[in-house]
Order: C-alpha cells, then structure tokens, then sequence
C-alpha cells in the first residue's frame, strides 16, 4: 500500500506520483466502503441501495428523474433498486403536487434510521482523517475531488438539480 505519510513530492505530475494518488483513492475507497458493505449485506442490500438511501435522505421530496441525474445509472437499474427501498419500507413514494407523473421520494422513518447508521460509519471515518490531516490538507483533498469531478463530468458543477436542495450541512468543531 502507498505510505500516506510521505512527504509531498514537488514533481507531483509525475507517473509515480499520480499512481499513487490513484492507489490511494482504491484503497480509501475501499475502507471507506468496508463498514456499511456488511451492515448491507447482511439485510440483501449493496451500495446501488446505501446510494439511493444517502441521497434520498440529503434531498428530501427529490424526484426520480433528479435522483437518476445524481446517481447517472440506468432508470431500469435505479428501479430495480428503488423497488427494493420501497417494498421493505426504507422509502415512500408520492405524487408530485404539481406533476401527478412525478415520483417524490422520502425515506420512511425506518429507512433515516438505516441511512443513519450507515452514515456514522463514514462520519467517524471521514472525521477522523479531517482531524488528523488539518484545515488546509481537507481544503486541498476538497479542490482535489472537485477537480476531478468537474474534468470527468463538467455539466455536475454547474447542474440546477430540479428540486431544491439544502446546503451541505457542516457539523462545527
């Protein structure tokens, strides 16, 4: 695994340097992943299913189309899925107020208590290695993410998403 106490290397373009910010992200990736896979796994669920919860719970009422958006997977995929959500009672459905063809969803109290749990495994995690790395590395891992978010989908930065959507919450130190 690549040592992620070394120093910064000046020549930060180079092959080696760039392999190794690639192996770092598998590897967080992974870690990052591990906690809520077996809570998953263990009710038949997988990480389509810890996606759609998380988001649904960030964007209360969001649309199916919005959650399609977010998401970029199949409508036949995200249906599979959202059947699955629906059937054990982790999300409702509604009609839109406006559009009676548009599908609102909302997690149901027990699907906030599942997204919930699954949260707090990334939570104390993430926390963890902001406290650790300090203000200006979490600012730079920031731009870093958002760099490559905008070079791989540049549309997702400047998207309207189509129900309104809270500001992230920041939890204070």
């Amino acid at each position: 695994m690549a040592d992620i106490k070394s120093p910064v290397n000046p020549l930060f373009l180079r092959e080696e340097e760039i392999r190794q910010g690639i192996e770092l992200l598998f590897y967080a990736y992974r870690g990052f992943t591990a906690e809520p896979d077996a809570l998953l796994a263990t009710l038949g669920l997988g990480r389509a299913h810890h996606r759609a919860l998380y988001f649904v719970g960030r964007h209360p009422e969001i649309t199916v189309s919005a959650l399609l958006a977010i998401l970029r997977i199949t409508k036949q995929s995200l249906g599979r899925v959202l059947n699955d959500l629906v059937e054990r009672g982790y999300v409702e459905q509604q009609q839109g107020q406006r559009d009676r063809r548009q599908r609102l969803l909302t997690l149901t109290d027990t699907g906030a208590v599942l997204e919930r749990q699954l949260f707090e495994s990334q939570r104390r995690l993430i926390g963890q290695a902001y406290r650790s790395a300090g203000a200006e590395a979490v600012d730079g891992f920031r731009k870093v993410l958002e760099g490559l978010i905008a070079l791989s989908e540049p549309a997702a930065m400047e998207e309207e998403p189509e129900a309104p959507v809270p500001a992230p919450r920041v939890a204070s130190r």
